[in-house]
C-alpha cells in the first residue's frame, strides 16, 4: 500500500488533482470560520452546544462546525444535496423531467441547471428564516445574538450565506472535473472529519476527568472499527444477476455468446434513508426551540435521542425510506426493456415481464437486509450516547450518519485513484482484488 501512495506522487497528472483537491478543501475550511458580521458567536455556540439531539446538531456536523458561528459557509452543501434529491425523485415522477434524462448529457446539464436555480431558491429562504430566528432572544433563553437586528442584518445574512453556498457548490464543481472523487460528497465529508479532532480531544478531557473509564474508552475504540468494518460491508455488498448475452452481428463483426452479471447493491439507497429520518425525528425536538407550547414540550420530550419511541420510530423509518427511494431509483421494468432489446437474458427467466418482475422479488429480498444493517449502523451512537452516558459528539463516531458517509466517499476515492494507477499499469492499493466504490 505504501508503494502505491508513492506511485500516485510519482504521476504527474494524478499528483497535479490530488493537490488541486486538497487545495480547495483547504480553500473550504478556511471559509468555515469567517464569521458574518453584526453576530455574538460566543453565545451562538454556546447554544449549539445545549442543541445537541436536534436539527441543528445534525445541521452542524454536515457544516463542520460552520453554523454554530455562522459563518460564510454556515449552510454548508446542504441547499445543493436537497435541491439534487428533490429533483431525483422529480425525475422519476415527472414525465417532463424523465424525458430530459433519457436525453444524455444535454439533458442532464439542463436538469443540473435546475438543481442551481432551486438551490439559490432554498439558500434565500433558509438564510432568512435563520436571520429571523437569530434576531428573536426568546429562541436563545434571552441572550442577544444579534447586534443591531433589523432588514439591514437580514439582507446581509441572506447575501452572505446564499453566496457561500454557491461558492461551496462551484468548488465541489472544480474538484469533480479538475481533481480526484466527487467534489461535494469530499465537501461532506471534510466538514464531518473535522469535527472527529473535537470529538477526541473531548473523549481525552472525558477520561482524565473520570467520566469516562479506561475499559470504556477501549470499548468505544473497538466499537468504532467493528462499525467501520460493518459500514464498508455494506457498502460493497451486491447481489450479481447472472446474465447470457445472445449472439450479435454488428457491421462485419460476430459478437459471440457472452456471460456476465447485473450487479444489485444490497444498500442501495446510500445514506440519504438515514438524513430523511433523522431529520423527521429530530424536527419537534428543534421546534420546542421556538415555542412555548406545553404540547410540543411534551411532544420533544417523547422524541428525546435515547427514548423507547425515538429508537422505534428511527429503525422503522429508515426501512421505509430505504423501501420508497429504492422504489423510486430503480426500475426493474427499465432494465427488462434494455435486456430485450439488446438480446440479453437472464438463464431461466423468460425476457419482459417475467424477468422485471424477478428483479423486483431479488431488490425487495436484498433490500430489507440493507435497510435493517443500514438501522442497526445508524442506531449505534443514540444507543451508546443514552445507555452510557457518553457525549452525543463522542458517541457519533461509533457509527451513525457520518460514518455511513465517510466510509462511502473513502472508499469511492480509493476506487477513482486505484483506476488511474492500473491504467498506468501501476500496482493498485491491494495486491488481490480490487476496491470497489458506492456507485
Amino acid at each position: 500500500m505504501l508503494s502505491a501512495f508513492k506511485n500516485v506522487l510519482r504521476i504527474h497528472e494524478l499528483r497535479r488533482r490530488l493537490l488541486f483537491t486538497v487545495g480547495l478543501l483547504v480553500v473550504f475550511r478556511l471559509g468555515c470560520h469567517v464569521p458574518t458580521p453584526g453576530i455574538d458567536g460566543e453565545a451562538l455556540s454556546q447554544f449549539f452546544e445545549q442543541a445537541k439531539g436536534t436539527l441543528f446538531g445534525l445541521a452542524d456536523l454536515f457544516t463542520g462546525g460552520a453554523l454554530r458561528q455562522l459563518a460564510v459557509f454556515g449552510l454548508g452543501i446542504m441547499p445543493y444535496i436537497s435541491a439534487s434529491i428533490i429533483f431525483q425523485l422529480l425525475t422519476a415522477v415527472v414525465p417532463a423531467l424523465e424525458q430530459l434524462a433519457k436525453e444524455g448529457e444535454a439533458g442532464r446539464r439542463k436538469i443540473q441547471q435546475y438543481t442551481r436555480y432551486s438551490t439559490v431558491f432554498i439558500c434565500i429562504f433558509q438564510a432568512f428564516m435563520i436571520s429571523k430566528w437569530l434576531e428573536n432572544p426568546d429562541s436563545f433563553g434571552g441572550a442577544v445574538i444579534v447586534l443591531s437586528p433589523g432588514w439591514h442584518f437580514r439582507i446581509m445574512t441572506i447575501i452572505t450565506l446564499t453566496a457561500g453556498t454557491i461558492f461551496v457548490m462551484w468548488l465541489g464543481e472544480q474538484i469533480t472535473d479538475h481533481g480526484i472523487g466527487n467534489g461535494i460528497s469530499l465537501i461532506i465529508t471534510a466538514n464531518i472529519i473535522s469535527r472527529m479532532p473535537v470529538a477526541f480531544l473531548k473523549a481525552l478531557e472525558l477520561l482524565r476527568l473520570g467520566q469516562i473509564k479506561p475499559f470504556m474508552a477501549i470499548f468505544l475504540g473497538a466499537v468504532a472499527v467493528v462499525m467501520t468494518a460493518g459500514v464498508v460491508i455494506l457498502t460493497q455488498a451486491q447481489r450479481r444477476i447472472p446474465v447470457q448475452h445472445a449472439k450479435r452481428i454488428v457491421g462485419r463483426k460476430v459478437y459471440s455468446q457472452q456471460s456476465s452479471y447485473i450487479p444489485l447493491r444490497v444498500n442501495h439507497a446510500g445514506m440519504i434513508p438515514v438524513i430523511f429520518a433523522a431529520s423527521i425525528l429530530m424536527f419537534p425536538a428543534t421546534l420546542t426551540q421556538f415555542s412555548n407550547s406545553e404540547f410540543l414540550q411534551n411532544i420533544g420530550a417523547l422524541l428525546n435521542p435515547g427514548t423507547f419511541l425515538y429508537n422505534a420510530l428511527y429503525v422503522i423509518l429508515i426501512v421505509g425510506f430505504c423501501y420508497f427511494y429504492t422504489a423510486m431509483t430503480f426500475n426493474p421494468v427499465t432494465i427488462a426493456d434494455n435486456m430485450k432489446k439488446y438480446g440479453s437474458f437472464i438463464p431461466g427467466i423468460r425476457p419482459g415481464k417475467s424477468t422485471s418482475d424477478y428483479f423486483y422479488r431479488i431488490m425487495n429480498r436484498i433490500t430489507i437486509a440493507g435497510a435493517i444493517g443500514l438501522a442497526f449502523i445508524a442506531i449505534i451512537p443514540t444507543l451508546i450516547s443514552s445507555g452510557f452516558r457518553i457525549d452525543p459528539l463522542v458517541a457519533s463516531f461509533c457509527g451513525g450518519t457520518g460514518t455511513i458517509i465517510v466510509v462511502g466517499v473513502v472508499l469511492d476515492t480509493v476506487r477513482q485513484v486505484e483506476s488511474q494507477l492500473l491504467m498506468r499499469h501501476y500496482d493498485g492499493f491491494m495486491k488481490k482484488g480490487k476496491i470497489r466504490g458506492r456507485r
